[in-house]
């Protein structure tokens, strides 16, 4: 399938939770910023300051691109672990694999929710955080 470029897009707009685009034939769909931790966590000014490049929408200030492809693309669904991590934005998955015992890339398949842990793992998980959790709050300044 042929890649979706400047030329084929009509417009582009922000609302207050997402970046908008129209195709030239008429096709609209939108990101919401909260999938993107650097648009998620950027203000409304740093959200308005995007280039059109050629394949995508880039934020220099931001380091972020989107491609105009992926707004027309099946999103995965996010797993439970995935929705966790997101909102722990900061949280260092590898550090957070590692306390696990497991490798990243399996942690990672996990968030991404290409792999299902079994409910032992998620346990094991759960716990690794809640030991985080503690350690933080036991944190004296």
């Amino acid at each position: 399938m042929k890649a979706i470029t400047k030329n084929e897009i009509k417009n582009v707009w922000l609302a207050d939770d997402a970046i908008h685009v129209e195709t030239s034939d008429g096709r609209q769909e939108k990101e919401l910023f909260s999938e993107f931790p650097r648009l998620r966590f950027a203000t409304q000014e740093q959200r308005k300051e995007y280039a059109l490049g050629y394949f995508g929408i880039r934020w220099e200030m931001l380091d972020e691109d989107l491609s105009y492809d992926g707004f027309f693309h099946d999103k995965p669904t996010q797993s439970s672990l995935g929705e966790i991590f997101k909102n722990l934005y900061g949280i260092n998955l590898s550090a957070i694999s590692r306390r696990a015992g497991l490798p990243q890339s399996l942690m990672a398949s996990y968030v991404s929710g290409v792999k299902k842990p079994s409910l032992k793992r998620k346990k094991e998980i759960e716990d690794v955080l809640h030991q985080l959790g503690q350690e933080l709050l036991a944190v004296k300044l």
